[in-house]
C-alpha cells in the first residue's frame, strides 16, 4: 500500500483547468520530484493536497484512508507538511516559540518550552538541522530560515513532506545541508515531494520524477532513467538547450558607480562603498544570497534610490538629475525587475498599456510628444507579442491573467524593443521552466551581441557561469572584487555568499 495516493484530482478556475485528472503515488522512504512548465498545476495540486484548496474531482487517500479535503489541520493531522518557497514565520518570535506555535492546546495556560526545546533538539540531531532555538528568527540567514520551516513540520511528525522550490534562494552549501537532512529523513521512512525547476538538483536528489503539462500529467520516470535533456523535453513537449555566452571582447564603460553607498530610512547599511563597472559587448553577474543589497544595487541603477555617498556614471558622464526612473530610461537603460508582478507590470491593466508604459513620449504611439495614439499602441503591441511569443488573447487582455513566463516576456518585449545599450537583469528568470528560461537568455545574448551591457543579478549559479564573462558576489552591502568567470568556482561562489572572504573561499574550494 503507497503511504499517500491522489486519484483522478480535478480542479478548476472558472474556464482555466488548473488540474485534468491527476493520479499519483508516493511510497514511503521516497523523494518523487514534481517538474512542469510555469502554469501547469504543479503547486495547485500541491496546495489541494495540504487542504489551502478543495479538489473538484478526485480524492486523496493516505495509507488507504481518505483525507478529509480543504482543511490544512486535516492534512498536519495525517503526517503531512508543508515548506512553502515563501516562508510563513514570525520574525519578532525565537525558533522555538515559532516551532511550538499552534502545536498546543487552548486551555494550557503557558508553553511547555522545556518540552519543546527537548524535541527540536532530538530532530536536529536526528536529520542534522542545526539552529539555535532561542535565536530571534529575524536575525536569521536565509537557509537558516527555511531550517525552522522544515523543523515546524517535523515537530508535527510530518510524514510526507512538501517542499516547494527548496533551493531557490540557498547557497551551493545550504543545499547540500538540505540535502544531506532529506536523505536522514527517506532513510527512517519519511518521503517528500519537491517542486523544482532546478534540473540537476533533482536528478540529484529524487527516486521519480512526475512531469505535468497544461495541468494534466505527461509522464512519470524513474530517476535513474533520466537525464537533464529528457526532462526538459517532457516538460515542455520540445528539445530544449540552454544557449551559453560565446567569447567577445568587451568595449568601453557604459555604467560605472565609484563608492557607493545607500541607507534605509532606519540607517541601516544598504550598499557599502560599493564599486563596479559595466562594459559594452559583456554580461557582468552579481551573485549573492536573497536581502544582502541585491535590491538596492538595482534600484541605483534603475533610478528608484539615489545613494547616500558616491557617483554614479552614465557612457563616462555622472548622473544627477538624470537618477530618476524616467530618467535612466531614456537615458537608455532596460529594466527586467526582481518581482514581475510587483514592480514588472500592472496586472489590472492590459498588455498594450503595460508596454506602452516606458515610451508614452515617443513616436509612432505618440503624437507630439503628449497625445497617445491608441491605434498605434495596439498595432506596436501585436507586434512585439507576435516577436516574443507572448501567449495571450492579445493587446486588451488584463496582464495579470498571463503565465509568469509569458509575463516575463512581456516585459522583455517592452525593455528590450527599445534597444537599451545597459539592461538591468535583476533575477530574470527565477521561477521561470527550462522553455522559458532558454528564451530569457537568448534574448539577453542577444542584446549583449548588439553592444549592450548586462548586469545580472542572480542567486542561480548556473546561470551565472552560463552567461556571465565577468562575476563578483554581495554580502552584507559589500562587493567583492570582480573576476573572470574561468577564474571561480561554484563551491568559491557558495562560501563567498556565506559570507567569506574572496580568497579564503578561493582556497577552500580547491
Amino acid at each position: 500500500m503507497a503511504l499517500l495516493d491522489l486519484v483522478g484530482i480535478t480542479k478548476r478556475f472558472g474556464s482555466l483547468l488548473a488540474n485534468d485528472k491527476i493520479s499519483l503515488s508516493l511510497e514511503e522512504g521516497e523523494v518523487l520530484a514534481l517538474l512542469g512548465e510555469n502554469g501547469a498545476g504543479k503547486t495547485t495540486l500541491m496546495n489541494i493536497l495540504f487542504g489551502h484548496y478543495v479538489a473538484d474531482e478526485g480524492e486523496i487517500l493516505v495509507r488507504g484512508a481518505p483525507l478529509k479535503p480543504g482543511t490544512p489541520e486535516a492534512a498536519i493531522e495525517a503526517g503531512i507538511g508543508m515548506v512553502h518557497q515563501h516562508f510563513t514565520l514570525a520574525d519578532n518570535l525565537t525558533v522555538l516559540e515559532n516551532v511550538i506555535l499552534g502545536r498546543e492546546s487552548l486551555r494550557s495556560l503557558r508553553q511547555d518550552k522545556a518540552r519543546g526545546r527537548a524535541r527540536i533538539a532530538e530532530l536536529a540531531a536526528d536529520f542534522g538541522i542545526a539552529v539555535d532555538p532561542d535565536a530571534r528568527v529575524g536575525s536569521l540567514s536565509v537557509g537558516e530560515r527555511q531550517r525552522v520551516e522544515i523543523l515546524k513540520a517535523l515537530y508535527g511528525d510530518a510524514q510526507v513532506l512538501i517542499l516547494d522550490e527548496p533551493t531557490a534562494v540557498l547557497t551551493p552549501q545550504e543545499t547540500d545541508a538540505l540535502f544531506d537532512s532529506l536523505r536522514r529523513m527517506v532513510a527512517q521512512g519519511r518521503s517528500a515531494v519537491i517542486i523544482s525547476h532546478k534540473l540537476h538538483e533533482i536528478l540529484r536528489v529524487s527516486d521519480r520524477v512526475a512531469v505535468l503539462r497544461r495541468g494534466a500529467i505527461v509522464g512519470t520516470v524513474k530517476t535513474a532513467d533520466a537525464n537533464r535533456d529528457s526532462l526538459a523535453e517532457m516538460m515542455v513537449g520540445r528539445s530544449v538547450v540552454r544557449p551559453k555566452a560565446e567569447p567577445l571582447e568587451a568595449g568601453g564603460d557604459l555604467l560605472t558607480l565609484d563608492k557607493v553607498s545607500l541607507q534605509d530610512g532606519k540607517g541601516g547599511v544598504l550598499l557599502d562603498d560599493v564599486s563596479l563597472a559595466l562594459r559594452s559587448r559583456e554580461i557582468l553577474g552579481i551573485a549573492g544570497v536573497a536581502g544582502n543589497g541585491q535590491g538596492a544595487l538595482a534600484d541605483v541603477v534603475s533610478g528608484q534610490a539615489r545613494p547616500g555617498c558616491g557617483q554614479v556614471a552614465l557612457f563616462g558622464r555622472t548622473v544627477d538629475r538624470e537618477l530618476t526612473p524616467r530618467g535612466m530610461v531614456a537615458a537608455g537603460v532596460g529594466r527586467i525587475p526582481e518581482d514581475r508582478h510587483a514592480k514588472g507590470v500592472v496586472g489590472a491593466m492590459t498588455l498594450w498599456e503595460n508596454l506602452a508604459s516606458e515610451s508614452l513620449r515617443e513616436a509612432p504611439i505618440s503624437r507630439w510628444g503628449f497625445l497617445l495614439d491608441k491605434g498605434a499602441a495596439r498595432r506596436r503591441a501585436a507586434e512585439l507579442i507576435a516577436d516574443y511569443d507572448v501567449r495571450c488573447k492579445g493587446p486588451d487582455a488584463e496582464t495579470h491573467l498571463l503565465s509568469g513566463g509569458n509575463m516575463q516576456k512581456l516585459i522583455l518585449a517592452r525593455a528590450l524593443s527599445r534597444d537599451p545599450k545597459i539592461i538591468l537583469a535583476n533575477q530574470p528568470v527565477r521561477g521561470l521552466d527550462e522553455g522559458a528560461i532558454a528564451y530569457v537568455h537568448e534574448q539577453l545574448l542577444a542584446a549583449r551581441r548588439r553592444g549592450a551591457g548586462i548586469l545580472l543579478i542572480t542567486e542561480d549559479l548556473d546561470e551565472l557561469l552560463a552567461l556571465a564573462d565577468r562575476v563578483a558576489v554581495i554580502y552584507r552591502g559589500r562587493l567583492s572584487p570582480t573576476y573572470a568567470v574561468k577564474e571561480v568556482t561554484v563551491p568559491a561562489l557558495g562560501l563567498m555568499m556565506a559570507g567569506q572572504e574572496a580568497a579564503e573561499a578561493q582556497s577552500h574550494a580547491v
